[in-house]
């Protein structure tokens, strides 16, 4: 069966979209880096390429192929959501946000292959695939995300950003919906 058609089959069934029944669905979906091989791109200069696999009012599930460039911090805007490692290693930096100050560093983790992680409401982070293997993330969202805030630490901003740009700083006008200047 194909990928698609398995994700939206279990998507059909779901009763909840709370965190534990979000990871279990994606735990049962057990998907391969075999089935996401056709929405594998390059990256093209940005730090992921990103590919929505599935899409409804309640969830999101996208694949992200890494390139050796770190995405910026940020949040995923009113959404919670996990993460799982298909292939290679995740470098994470987790921050503390408050407010419009600039975020700061709490700590940074390393998660493998198999590994998955939580993405909490308003929780700010960034990512990089560490060391020279490729990198594959899933990631599931519910709701899709919407209102994501990228910040920009070296000018101290944010932005709030369309559903249509990823976790960097938007080149297009259209991408920024909200510019937002930091306290120190």
């Amino acid at each position: 069966m194909m990928l698609k058609q398995r994700v939206q089959e279990a998507f059909q069934k779901v009763n909840s979209y709370e965190r534990e029944d979000l990871k279990s669905i994606l735990t049962e979906l057990d998907v391969s880096i075999h089935e996401l091989q056709e929405y594998l791109k390059s990256p093209e200069g940005k730090p992921y390429y990103r590919q929505m696999i599935y899409e409804d009012e309640h969830v999101e599930m996208i694949v992200m192929n890494w390139a050796a460039i770190e995405c910026a911090p940020h949040d995923h805007g009113q959404s919670v959501g996990w993460i799982q490692v298909i292939e290679g290693e995740t470098k994470q930096t987790i921050y503390k946000a408050e407010g419009d100050s600039l975020p700061l560093p709490l700590f940074t983790e390393y998660k493998e292959k198999g590994k998955m992680f939580f993405a909490p409401r308003r929780g700010v982070h960034k990512m990089k695939r560490n060391g020279d293997d490729p990198l594959v993330t899933l990631h599931l969202y519910s709701p899709p995300i919407r209102g994501m805030k990228v910040y920009d630490l070296e000018t101290c901003a944010a932005c709030v950003v369309s559903s249509d740009c990823g976790a960097w700083w938007p080149n297009e006008q259209r991408q920024r919906l909200k510019e937002i200047k930091l306290k120190n």
